[in-house]
C-alpha cells in the first residue's frame, strides 16, 4: 500500500507539471494582451508592463520561471484584478467561500443520489423506479445554470422565500447547494441503481434471499456496499469540482467564491490567477484519485492495489 501511495504520488507531481505547462502555453497562445484596453496603450507603456512582470522574455523562458517559482511555492501576483496581490492570497481568501457550498451540494447529492438508486432497485419494474428514472434523467439532462436560474426566480423573485445573492445567512447556502449538487444527485442515483441491479443477481444474494432475508435487508445492508464501487470512482472529480466552486452556480447567486472569480480572471486575461486556479483544480483531482484508489480497497478488500492493469 505504501509503495503504491508513493509511486501515485509521485505520478501526481508530473501529471500537475504537465498539466500547468499545458495551460500556460494555450493560455499565451490566444491573441492579444492583458494589458490592452478600449482607450489604447502605447507601446513604451506596453514594453514597460511586460517588463514587469516577467511577459517580454521567449515564452519557454516564461513557462520555466514561472514553474521554478511555482515549485518554490510562489504562484505570483495578479495583474489586473487585484494589482501585485498575490495569487495564493487571492486563493486563499475566495477558497473556503467554495468550499462551504460545495461541502453541502456534496452531502446531500451523495446521500439522496445513493438511497434513491437503492429505491429504485428495490422497487425495479415498478411505479416508483419509472418516476426516480424520470426524475433523474430529466436532472442529468438540464444544463446547471437552467436549474440555477429557475431557483432563483421562483424561490427568490416570486415567493421571496430565499435570498438572491450572497452568503450572509445559512437560507443562502440553500439554492446554491441545491443548483450545484441536482446533477451529481440524479447521476449518483442512476449509477446506484445500476450497480446495485448488477449486484443482486450475484450468488451471494441468493443465498442471502434462500435464508428467508427480506429484500429491503438484502438491498440496503448486503448489496448496498459491493454497489458502491461506480459511486466511489465519480467521487473522485466529483469532489474537486464541487469544493472548487460551480463556475455558473457562484456566478447566478452572486456569490464571492473561487469559482466566480475564476470565470472573471478569464474574461479580464488576469494570466497568474487563471494559472493558480486550473493548477489549484488539477491538484485537487489528482488527490481525489489517489483517495478513490484506497477508498476502493476499503470498500472491496478483495481489490489488490499495484497489480496487474493500474
Amino acid at each position: 500500500m505504501t509503495k503504491y501511495v508513493i509511486k501515485r504520488l509521485v505520478i501526481a507531481i508530473f501529471t500537475i507539471l504537465i498539466i500547468a505547462s499545458l495551460t500556460f502555453l494555450l493560455m499565451n497562445a490566444v491573441p492579444g494582451s492583458p494589458f490592452l484596453t478600449e482607450h489604447g496603450v502605447s507601446d513604451d507603456t506596453m514594453l514597460a508592463l511586460e517588463a514587469k512582470y516577467g511577459m517580454d522574455k521567449p515564452l519557454p523562458i516564461q513557462l520555466k520561471n514561472y514553474l521554478v517559482s511555482f515549485v518554490q511555492g510562489d504562484m505570483g501576483v495578479s495583474i489586473k484584478m487585484q494589482k501585485n496581490r498575490p495569487v495564493s492570497e487571492i486563493i486563499l481568501e475566495k477558497f473556503p467561500v467554495s468550499v462551504k457550498v460545495g461541502i453541502w451540494a456534496l452531502i446531500w447529492s451523495v446521500t439522496v443520489g445513493i438511497v434513491l438508486g437503492c429505491l429504485a432497485a428495490h422497487y425495479r419494474g415498478k411505479v416508483l423506479d419509472s418516476i426516480l428514472r424520470v426524475v433523474s434523467t430529466v436532472g442529468i439532462a438540464i444544463p446547471g445554470f437552467v436549474v440555477a436560474s429557475l431557483l432563483l426566480i421562483v424561490f427568490g423573485v416570486k415567493l421571496r422565500l430565499l435570498p438572491t445573492s450572497g452568503l450572509d445567512s445559512w437560507q443562502g447556502y440553500l439554492m446554491p447547494a441545491f443548483a450545484l449538487g441536482f446533477y451529481p444527485m440524479c447521476y449518483i442515483a442512476r449509477l446506484t441503481r445500476s450497480s446495485m441491479l448488477d449486484v443482486i443477481h450475484q450468488d451471494y444474494i441468493r443465498t442471502a434471499k434462500a435464508k428467508g432475508l427480506g429484500n429491503r435487508t438484502i438491498v440496503f445492508k448486503h448489496a448496498l456496499r459491493n454497489s458502491l464501487i461506480p459511486v466511489v470512482t465519480y467521487l473522485g472529480p466529483l469532489i474537486a469540482y464541487l469544493i472548487t466552486g460551480g463556475f455558473v452556480v457562484e456566478t447566478v447567486f452572486a456569490i464571492p467564491g473561487l469559482g466566480k472569480y475564476f470565470v472573471q480572471s478569464i474574461m479580464c486575461r488576469d494570466y497568474p490567477i487563471i494559472m493558480g486556479t486550473t493548477i489549484l483544480l488539477a491538484v485537487l483531482l489528482v488527490i481525489m484519485m489517489v483517495v478513490v484508489d484506497i477508498v476502493y480497497k476499503l470498500v472491496d478488500p478483495r481489490i489488490q492495489l499495484g497489480k496487474g492493469g493500474e
